[in-house]
């Protein structure tokens, strides 16, 4: 059976920098607030052009879209960012 290989395998396929613990923490917490008002934000344009009948124009549907997408970036893609951003490094595995 052919053996799995590990970065170990390769040296300097992915080269590693020291930082400061402040800078993973300070970019966490940027990343959670970013989150959040893009979470908050973009839900309520969702909202608003549900709710407006002269809202729902053909140029509204786009950035409705726009918004909904980057609503679902924001609510998938910032809590693992913050997660990692505490803990310093990936921490959920090789499958993810």
């Amino acid at each position: 059976a052919p053996q799995k290989m590990t970065v170990q395998d390769v040296p300097h396929a992915f080269p590693t920098v020291d930082v400061p613990d402040h800078a993973h923490y300070t970019i966490g917490v940027v990343i959670l607030i970013v989150g959040i008002t893009g979470t908050l934000g973009n839900f309520l344009v969702f909202y608003a052009f549900c709710r407006s009948r002269s809202l729902q124009t053909p140029a509204n549907i786009l950035i409705t879209n726009l918004a909904i997408s980057d609503f679902l970036m924001s609510i998938t893609q910032s809590p693992v960012f913050f997660t990692n951003s505490l803990y310093k490094r990936w921490i959920f595995g090789e499958k993810g």
